[in-house]
């Protein structure tokens, strides 16, 4: 039991909070979270948090994006306003990732109001994971953390490609994944393939324009750091098809998986889908039999027990000397 430190959770995300708490050996705090007939959010501590160590967990995902945004908001001011002593907003997937530059003329960055947001709510620090680009940590005018799944996908791929090496490569769909996907490849001692792609507005549409590599090999394993839509995958997975490949992997942080995502992937002849549970699959993905899901819950479970004691989280980065358990599902 740790004095002092308490977790909490909106409704986007609750089984990822009790998976959390389950590995820290403490109950979830208590706390209503819920809608009035307008539509307005409420929210209600109902217990002592006052000078408490407080952790809001809260996957900024759908159904309802901006009901996730409110509700992390509202709880930071609650506690706030409970006199706290310190509250983190821990945000597995971070929204508006996409948005983190001014790329077309008279458009936002939304990513940067979403961290003012924070930042102005009360929130002392925010601990997340793979964000769609590292600048986004400078948004925040508070510290914070930014975890990785990518010992734990390392973990995990490195049994797939321990069968055949020679006959492997990495293949990375958006060069914005690039420096991410070189380290992975070093880890596994693969070789690494990109793909160009381009889009033709903002409807999510993407295309491959392009390969640098050689991807005349026999498997891949297609990784990014979010699977939305799958269009920019499954675009990949069709080259590679093209190109000879016959036993392909696909891989994410994030499956937020909308418009039918994860059963279009499954159905283009890929062997696995190779997902986290930074957010919560969708009823329809969840039997899917190529679906293996990993479980990061441990980890930051661990970063929440190392802020709380004020010890090092960077030593989660690169952890050789700190296992933890791989939980696939």
């Amino acid at each position: 039991m740790f004095r002092g430190l308490s977790v909490y959770t909106g409704n986007a995300h609750p089984r990822f909070a009790d998976d959390i708490c389950r590995h820290l050996e403490i109950p979830r705090g208590q706390a209503d979270v819920f809608k009035f007939a307008n539509d307005e959010i409420f929210v209600r501590i109902s217990e002592n948090a006052r000078e408490h160590d407080v952790f809001i967990v809260q996957s900024l995902v759908g159904p309802s994006v901006s009901d996730a945004i409110m509700e992390l908001l509202i709880m930071i001011d609650a506690f706030k306003r409970a006199s706290a002593g310190r509250i983190t907003a821990v945000m597995p997937q971070y929204a508006y990732g996409r948005s983190d530059k001014k790329d077309q003329p008279r458009i936002p960055i939304t990513a940067r109001l979403l961290a003012d947001l924070i930042s102005v709510a009360g929130a002392d620090r925010f601990l997340t994971m793979d964000m769609h680009q590292m600048q986004i940590q400078g948004f925040f005018s508070i510290p914070g953390d930014e975890l990785s799944a990518r010992s734990i996908l390392v973990e995990y791929l490195r049994q797939i490609v321990e069968a055949k090496p020679e006959d492997t490569a990495l293949v990375v769909p958006d060069l914005g994944y690039a420096n991410a996907a070189r380290r992975i490849a070093e880890l596994l001692k693969i070789p690494l393939v990109f793909m160009q792609k381009t889009h033709r507005d903002n409807s999510g549409n993407s295309e491959i324009v392009g390969v640098i590599g050689d991807i005349d090999r026999k498997r891949a394993i297609v990784i990014d750091d979010e699977i939305d839509r799958g269009f920019t995958v499954l675009n990949t997975v069709k080259i590679l098809q093209e190109r000879g490949v016959s036993e392909i992997y696909a891989a994410c942080t994030h499956p937020t998986f909308s418009d039918n995502a994860a059963e279009r992937l499954c159905a283009s002849g890929i062997k696995e889908l190779i997902v986290t549970d930074t957010v919560p699959l969708k009823p329809s993905a969840r039997n899917l039999p190529q679906l293996r899901v990993l479980s990061v819950a441990p980890l930051f479970a661990e970063a929440i027990r190392r802020i709380h004691e004020g010890e090092s989280v960077g030593a989660l980065f690169n952890p050789p000397g700190m296992q933890l358990p791989l939980q696939v599902t």
